[in-house]
């Protein structure tokens, strides 16, 4: 079974609980959200929450069936896992080239300009369920 967040974006107030959520997860150091150092680059979040016109527009991994990232990634460093249907990617493999970036059609992976990466979310499968406290 494939799991995946749904979110409704016509409830979303901005208040970014969830970008806060996802950077504490991604943590190397577990701990709780009020000890996480929110300028810290190395704590980005791997959703990003846009706001136009007064709404919100909250921007998560699909993981998508036919993902135009994976397409799009020359090197190699993303690949569809059959098992569990998340697009993963591997950093080591990646030539920060940023295609991947440009053709999602959801605009979700980001670019890591300082270590020449890309940032996007891992469905925190590099988490172990209540590692971490919020």
């Amino acid at each position: 079974m494939v799991k995946r967040i749904v979110i409704d974006a016509s409830l979303c107030d901005g208040c970014l609980n969830c970008s806060v959520a996802c950077m504490n997860a991604g943590r190397e150091t577990p701990g709780s959200v009020y000890e996480l150092d929110l300028e810290d680059p190395e704590n980005s979040s791997r959703n990003c929450i846009y706001q136009r016109e007064g709404n919100y527009f909250p921007v998560f991994c699909r993981h998508c069936g036919e993902p135009d990232c994976l397409r799009a990634c020359m090197s190699g460093a993303l690949r569809k896992n059959a098992q569990t249907g998340l697009v993963e990617y591997n950093p080591e493999r990646c030539s920060g080239c940023y295609m991947c970036v440009m053709n999602c059609r959801f605009g979700h992976p980001k670019p890591d300009w300082r270590n020449r990466l890309v940032i996007r979310c891992t469905f925190c499968q590099d988490t172990k369920e209540g590692e971490r406290s919020v």
